[in-house]
């Protein structure tokens, strides 16, 4: 397990901050508009949330093989209603320009779900 877990984060590290690194510098040097989170946040979350997910395939992969794509699903699942609990304050306080701090976040959303489906289907074709 912690071999796989290594594997993935030798290559999910250097992403994450290759992303980071990008999306800070447009956000804060090219387009400088007034999110409601930082960066820095929005990362975060992401970082978090997609570590948990893989760490939580790994398991049900270990111990369950013929169920990590429904365990994906439902991961994928709860994380999605983690972000909706994370957006909800932004909604509520009535942030004049949500639409920028939505587009902020989903970009990287989507795209650490398709990093996710990737290591996810290469659990899931381990036999």
């Amino acid at each position: 397990m912690q071999q796989k877990i290594l594997v993935f984060l030798k290559v999910f590290i250097p992403f994450f901050i290759i992303c980071l690194l990008i999306q800070f510098a447009l956000v804060n040097y090219l387009f400088q508009p007034e999110l409601y989170y930082s960066t820095f946040a929005i990362y975060a979350f992401q970082f978090i949330a997609t570590l948990i997910v893989y760490i939580l395939l790994v398991l049900v992969q270990q111990n369950f093989s013929d169920k990590t794509g429904f365990a994906f699903m439902g991961c994928g699942l709860f994380k999605m209603l983690a972000a909706v609990l994370f957006l909800l304050p932004m909604m509520l306080n009535g942030t004049l320009n949500p639409f920028q701090s939505l587009i902020a976040f989903f970009i990287p959303y989507f795209i650490f779900l398709v990093f996710e489906t990737i290591y996810a289907v290469k659990l899931i074709n381990l036999k």
